[in-house]
């Protein structure tokens, strides 16, 4: 049998419901919905998207991971029916912090969801951040200015976008990594972000690329870590545009020369 029908079958046993009040809720036959738990056919993808939002539970999660393994409990749902797995907890009810290392981002890219994936990451526990969900993510090389190399950046889960507050620090989680920056502002179809390092110009974010949001909450330095101070980029940026307008100019006067 495959793991969506196991699946399906443990929910609604959990709900203590029959097959034939399952079946009518999402406006099929009994029998129709009896081979999908038997195993003996599969759901197209618009009974599929009707299951995730009966159970609430992401299709990815009702066809690829055992939830038998993971209480419901322990499964944070979130708008949109997506949800964050696990919420890891030991015997006293304190939450874990799950660690991201830097060389594991793409891995985490592909993992975020899938349970065994997180609780193989390294943990660490900082009661006195209180309520959340938090992740941390390492710093490696100048992957995160300002963050140093070995830094572990501390974020809590953003749920929705409405809640990102502009000029606070956010962990953007894309489909092409994961990366610090400055929350600006809100497009229809994107984010603007930018950089504490004003050298460089803000740019967007597109929405489609958003895996996860995280707000900056802590930053844990690395042993030997020693302050440093960045020259004054502001003014340095200055003289770059400056540059640039007088070789705009010159560009334009050579132009005018030749005609």
């Amino acid at each position: 049998m495959s793991i969506f029908a196991e699946n399906i079958r443990f929910l609604r046993d959990q709900k203590k419901i029959t097959q034939q009040k399952i079946a009518n809720d999402l406006l099929i036959t009994r029998e129709r919905y009896a081979k999908y738990e038997d195993g003996k056919s599969e759901p197209p993808i618009e009974i599929l998207l009707r299951m995730s939002k009966y159970h609430k539970i992401s299709i990815d999660l009702l066809v690829s991971i055992d939830i038998r393994k993971y209480p419901l409990d322990k499964m944070v749902n979130l708008p949109g029916n997506k949800i964050l797995l696990p919420v890891v907890v030991d015997p006293e009810g304190n939450k874990y912090i799950e660690i991201v290392p830097q060389k594991a981002s793409m891995g985490y890219l592909n993992g975020f969801s899938d349970p065994e994936y997180i609780e193989n990451l390294p943990r660490i526990q900082l009661p006195f951040l209180g309520h959340g969900i938090f992740r941390g993510f390492m710093a490696d090389g100048d992957s995160m200015p300002p963050f140093a190399d070995g830094t572990c950046v501390i974020g809590e889960y953003v749920e929705q976008l409405d809640d990102l507050k502009k000029g606070k620090e956010y962990m953007f989680i894309t489909t092409e990594g994961y990366t610090f920056k400055t929350f600006v502002k809100r497009n229809k179809t994107s984010l603007t972000v930018a950089a504490d390092n004003t050298f460089y110009d803000s740019y967007d974010i597109p929405l489609k690329d958003v895996v996860q949001i995280w707000r900056y909450v802590r930053g844990i330095l690395p042993q030997d870590y020693k302050p440093y101070y960045l020259p004054d980029h502001a003014h340095l940026k200055n003289l770059v545009d400056e540059a640039k307008r007088s070789i705009s100019n010159l560009e334009s006067g050579i132009l005018k020369f030749n005609l």
